[in-house]
């Protein structure tokens, strides 16, 4: 079955940087577009940043863009989620996805915290 294992969570102070990794299991990796959201408590879940899967497109939310970049190594069956300039307001818990015409996928979600 579909599985999506995030890592690489933690705690880091404000400008810092961290990298996300989701490694993909139960399906053909390479043929799906990817995408990182992210939700805080009591909040709705915001869509972080997309890849698709031949050309490995890329798209991102404007409160993220310049400062995280989305990739993937099919190889690997991982999408990365690279964050730099890390702000407070970037703090969450964060999710991979994916989708196909029977269902949504999620991860168990990683936490993201920046404070000093």
């Amino acid at each position: 079955q579909v599985q999506l294992a995030e890592s690489g969570g933690g705690l880091v102070q404000p400008g810092g940087s961290l990298r996300l990794s989701c490694v993909a299991s139960g399906f053909t990796f390479s043929a799906y577009t990817m995408r990182w959201y992210r939700q805080a408590p009591n909040k709705e879940r915001e869509l972080v940043a997309t890849i698709t899967s031949a050309a490995g497109n890329t798209a991102y939310a404007d409160s993220v863009k310049g400062r995280f970049t989305i990739s993937r190594d099919n190889a690997k069956n991982t999408v990365y989620l690279q964050m730099h300039s890390l702000k407070p307001e970037d703090t969450d818990v964060y999710y991979c996805h994916t989708w196909n015409t029977r269902d949504h996928y999620w991860g168990q979600g990683t936490q993201v915290t920046v404070s000093s």
